[in-house]
């Protein structure tokens, strides 16, 4: 509605924000439907968890470094667990951290799979402190896995999942 009521005269790199929000409203509120269902994202279901990862990434407004070594699907509660954890350690970093860059890792290693997710932010990320948090922790121990939050030495946070796969 809002492109609508500019009119052809508007300016076009305004035309091409708002068309670039409007694609990205669309992508949230179908990932809300789903989650809302209580269903996995499409993408998670048919791409796996690498191509979910990436889509995260590619989405956010800051560069996010990819160090995936994941070549083989998990199950379905891994990866719902794991795509959730790289969700909300995304998310929290680009609301709270003042981050200006972000790498997230995942490996398989010892019979788990370990996600981490580090920002370069100003730290002091607190579990205890949100609901995010607190919900992945939660989230992790319904699949026997565990979270760690940490100070990186410089400035920032690091989030660690661990979350059994055998």
């Amino acid at each position: 509605m809002l492109r609508d009521s500019l009119g052809g005269s508007a300016n076009q790199e305004v035309i091409r924000e708002i068309d670039a929000a409007t694609t990205e409203l669309r992508l949230a509120i179908d990932e809300l439907r789903e989650l809302a269902q209580g269903l996995d994202p499409p993408l998670l279901r048919e791409g796996g968890l690498r191509v979910a990862i990436e889509s995260l990434a590619e989405r956010m407004h800051m560069p996010v470094m990819l160090k995936l070594k994941l070549d083989e699907r998990f199950s379905r509660s891994v990866e719902t667990t794991s795509y959730f954890v790289v969700a909300e350690a995304l998310a929290n970093a680009a609301k709270h951290a003042d981050a200006s860059t972000i790498s997230v890792s995942a490996r398989r290693a010892d019979g788990c799979l370990i996600l981490e997710i580090e920002d370069d932010g100003r730290g002091g990320a607190d579990p205890a402190g949100g609901s995010g948090l607190r919900g992945l922790a939660d989230r992790l121990a319904a699949v026997g896995g565990q979270l760690a939050v940490s100070e990186v030495a410089g400035g920032g946070t690091r989030v660690q999942a661990q979350i059994p796969c055998e």
